[in-house]
């Protein structure tokens, strides 16, 4: 904030504002490319509580220019600053008679024909809200700034000008219906006048204190981390909270509190954060888990931007968890880059709040998982899951081209949280409609000429309860965007590893390639999901029974030594993965195990299991780093799977590793 500044002075206006029309809850824009003007006008509405609409962000401008001529605005620029721009020659002329000269400067030079880059400035003189009279200019002057060469500096400034009655009889031809809405709504134009204070009394929405909250000590949170030391992932849940907890608020609060904790204990803070995991016992308790999240994680304590997020209920009281289960994903530096539009706009659903639509960082596009909203509107799609899910992976693209590249071309792996709503009939239309719309839009881009290169990406789709809004599904991508446009190459997925020793008795075997995918960017980064399903389960207790009491029965309730040994050969083939592709356990960013609630097993037992086969695969002398904490997360679900119509597995790991 700076006194003087334009953002203050529309903030003083717009607190005027609310203070003389209390109903006021939202502030129009025309902000179409400028990220200057969009974020001025967000900060400002977020002070005052206000919604931020930008409905012609990110449109097309060519069209835009056109539908603005169309529908009977009549403007003159009033300011050239522009290669191709004359003064002495564009300044003054309508919009309608400088349009195909507009397209040839962008042919030419690459200009914004809506003057979004500074081209050119207009005033409006007449358009279908000017219901009484036009305006007309009898006097002007034109005034150089700049006599350059190339670009000359040319302003217009009006000296006299007067008003012309429009006949009754004036036809608005396809603009009737603004007419009619303006007649409708004039009684709701209001003139605010009187000087504003400087200062800000009632407005300005100072973060609540998060003093007085539980202590830490009586609900001993647990938590997690994966050893990397640049990029790391810390996880934190309460273990058996059923006994004393009040709810999902006293929860999360423990939780929050205790990864804030973690974060400055190791120099970090929550601006160190990328990307934030919420998983919650009741979706129905949204806005009370929401409400305590924005006390604790604000823009003001994140100035690099704040982390992209994703928000799941799973079933953690069925595992013995707590109603509120956070996962963080921490850089150790600042280069993050963050798209978050709190308007509401056209182009993709709006994140308004403290969390944002993607981060990048080093190379790694992590998004916020997208519902299938309507971004106008922020309304579900009402055709059920198949459009709910192409509606959101339309909302996916739409964030990805903001960084240049797209889901279908850059995507190294997506997440699908399909919630048990979607008839089990349903489900395996889910995967043909992904792969339809991935190929679609990477013929798309072919055929433009914007990518010439794509990675074959791996997918996991897991079974929820529930999504935020009741969505059917949800679409978590992870993209790779290269510094260097020679990217992609060199992906793999699903490539045999059989040269590094086996541990446990584990020796390699063909079926063993069809439990995994992979996706690898060599020497950069490499991505695993490995899938356990009954059968290849089935398999791996058999080949090690020892007598009837290890008796295999087929059903996912194993016993707890058939979890053991399944939990051994995960770590087994993940070290054969992640080694031959020339990767370490160091190079890990995170780590997870989902598990679903059929296994009967509590989450502390499978955790345990985990942890000894790590200190096992440690000193058999691999180079992995244990500590007092697991090195992993386990996330408990109702389902989980390589497959939209199977979502069954006994156990699936989701890893991802970088090189530093």
């Amino acid at each position: 904030m700076t006194l003087g500044d334009e953002v203050e002075d529309m903030f003083f206006l717009l607190n005027e504002v609310k203070r003389q029309i209390p109903s006021v809850t939202g502030v129009s824009s025309g902000a179409i490319a400028s990220d200057y003007q969009r974020l001025r006008v967000e900060s400002v509405c977020s002070r005052l509580g206000l919604v931020s609409l930008a409905y012609l962000w990110k449109q097309d401008q060519s069209l835009l220019l056109q539908e603005m001529i169309t529908n009977g605005i009549v403007a003159i620029t009033v300011k050239v600053a522009a290669m191709g721009l004359d003064p002495s020659k564009h300044l003054g002329k309508e919009m309608a008679s400088l349009q195909p000269y507009l397209h040839k400067l962008k042919e030419l030079y690459g200009i914004n024909v809506c003057g979004e880059g500074g081209e050119y400035e207009t005033l409006t003189l007449d358009c279908p809200l000017f219901v009484n009279a036009r305006i007309v200019l009898d006097e002007f002057q034109v005034i150089l700034h700049s006599t350059d060469s190339i670009a000359p500096v040319g302003v217009l400034h009006p000296l006299a000008f007067h008003l012309e009655n429009k006949a009754q009889s004036y036809s608005f031809g396809s603009s009737d219906k603004t007419h009619e809405m303006y007649h409708e709504k004039k009684g709701f134009v209001c003139e605010v006048q009187g000087d504003h204070p400087q200062g800000c009394d009632a407005a300005c929405q100072d973060d609540a204190p998060v003093n007085n909250l539980v202590e830490l000590a009586e609900h001993k949170p647990h938590i997690s981390r994966t050893q990397k030391g640049d990029t790391f992932s810390i996880c934190s849940w309460l273990q058996d909270s059923c006994t004393t907890s009040t709810g999902l608020q006293e929860d999360l609060e423990a939780v929050l509190k205790k990864i804030e904790s973690l974060l400055v204990e190791n120099g970090f803070g929550w601006e160190n954060v990328l990307y934030i995991h919420l998983y919650i016992a009741d979706m129905n308790e949204f806005a009370t888990a929401n409400d305590t999240y924005v006390r604790y994680i604000t823009q003001e304590k994140c100035p690099f931007g704040v982390p992209s997020r994703s928000t799941i209920e799973l079933p953690l009281l069925q595992v013995g968890l707590g109603s509120a289960y956070m996962e963080v994903f921490v850089a150790n530096d600042h280069t993050k880059r963050v798209l978050h539009v709190q308007s509401i706009s056209c182009w993709a659903p709006s994140c308004i709040g403290p969390y944002s639509q993607a981060t990048l960082h080093k190379e790694i596009l992590h998004m916020a998982g997208q519902l299938g909203l309507n971004p106008p509107t922020m309304t579900l799609c009402q055709g059920g899951a198949i459009d709910e899910l192409e509606k959101a992976l339309e909302n996916s693209e739409a964030v990805a081209k903001c960084f240049n590249c797209s889901i279908s071309t850059s995507a190294i792996a997506f997440v699908i949280y399909c919630s048990t709503k979607i008839p089990s009939t349903e489900r395996f239309k889910i995967q043909d409609k992904q792969d339809a719309f991935l190929k679609q839009t990477r013929v798309f881009n072919l055929d433009t000429g914007t990518n010439s290169e794509a990675f074959d990406p791996i997918f996991l789709y897991v079974l929820v309860p529930d999504l935020p809004k009741g969505a059917l599904v949800e679409v978590k991508p992870i993209l790779f965007v290269a510094d260097d446009i020679e990217e992609p190459t060199g992906d793999v997925k699903e490539q045999s590893c059989s040269s590094t020793p086996g541990y446990w008795g584990f020796q390699h075997a063909e079926w063993h390639d069809s439990c995994f995918q992979k996706c690898v960017v060599p020497g950069k980064l490499c991505t695993v999901i490995l899938s356990v399903s009954s059968e290849p389960a089935a398999t791996i207790c058999h080949d090690h029974l020892v007598g009837d009491k290890n008796k295999w029965d087929n059903q996912n309730s194993l016993t707890e030594w058939q979890m053991d040994r399944v939990s051994r050969f995960c770590i087994y083939l993940l070290d054969k993965i992640i080694t031959e592709s020339g990767f370490l356990w160091d190079d890990t960013m995170y780590l997870r195990f989902y598990f679903p609630t059929s296994l009967q097993m509590p989450a502390n037992a499978l955790s345990l299991m985990f942890t000894n086969a790590f200190d096992e695969l440690a000193a058999m002398g691999r180079i992995i780093k244990t500590g007092k904490e697991p090195i992993f997360n386990l996330v408990p679900v109702l389902g989980a799977g390589r497959s939209s119509a199977s979502m069954d597995d006994i156990i699936t790991c989701e890893l991802l590793a970088r090189k530093s």
